[in-house]
């Protein structure tokens, strides 16, 4: 009789480490690119916003460049610092509001 207890209390811890298992599983699951660009868009949508404002203002201020309008190319590159600095500190502030919610 000890010996069906035993193995029925083995059944048991077996069943247990499925359990777990399955929650681990659930909790991380394997995420598409696509998915993480979307899922990290909605957590901070200002990042993107920023990273288009330095793009853009770093091709318009190329081409003016290139075209020899000096005066709008020298404001393009001062346009471009200040999208990259609101970029920085958007990261920055999302970083510090997802620390807030972890603790």
């Amino acid at each position: 009789m000890s010996s069906y207890t035993s193995e029925n209390s083995e059944e048991l811890k077996e069943l247990d480490w499925i359990r777990v298992q399955t929650k681990l599983n659930d909790d991380y699951k394997i995420e598409s690119l696509k998915e993480r660009m979307i899922r990290k868009v909605k957590e901070n949508p200002i990042i993107p916003f920023g990273i288009l404002a330095t793009t853009s203002a770093l091709s318009y201020g190329l081409y003016s460049f290139y075209m020899g309008n000096t005066k709008m190319s020298q404001l393009m590159m001062r346009t471009r610092v200040g999208a990259q600095s609101f970029t920085l500190l958007a990261i920055l502030g999302g970083w510090l509001i997802i620390g807030k919610k972890n603790n």
